[in-house]
């Protein structure tokens, strides 16, 4: 059974930099080996998460890259693959879901970043109705 974890930020250290969690939860995956999507919002947030993973950690490397920046090859064997709107790629069995909408595709399991702002909570409600809907297993995580 596929499973949807939301990760509802709280802590200051994330609410303050809610990239830096979705660092945290990429190397999570890095570390168990599992291939990694992380769905941008836009262009933009891809290139601030590209940045954010070089510098995340001293010791530890998270092998990454932007979709469709470099030879196609490299996306399919790269770790984590960190893919804007407008570049297609394939699903894989880890997702981080930054984008307004649920994750529609086949994957063994979703992490969905839950805003601190109560207001962009609603939303996420939705989609956790959603991915119930489809069969996911679904949690919650205070991070």
């Amino acid at each position: 059974m596929p499973r949807a974890d939301f990760y509802l930020i709280a802590k200051p250290r994330f609410r303050d930099d809610p990239l830096r969690l979705v660092c945290e939860l990429a190397r999570r995956a890095h570390d168990t080996g599992s291939p990694t999507l992380i769905l941008a919002r836009d262009r933009a947030q891809a290139e601030a998460l590209d940045d954010a993973l070089w510098a995340f950690d001293a010791e530890a490397y998270i092998p990454h890259q932007i979709a469709g920046e470099e030879d196609p090859d490299e996306d399919e064997i790269t770790p984590v693959v960190i893919a804007p709107p407008e570049i297609d790629v394939p699903d894989r069995p880890m997702v981080i879901n930054l984008r307004d909408d649920a994750f529609a595709g086949q994957c063994d399991r979703v992490l969905e970043v839950v805003p601190a702002d109560p207001a962009a909570r609603e939303p996420l409600r939705e989609r956790w109705r959603q991915y119930k809907a489809r069969g996911f297993e679904t949690n919650k995580h205070d991070m």
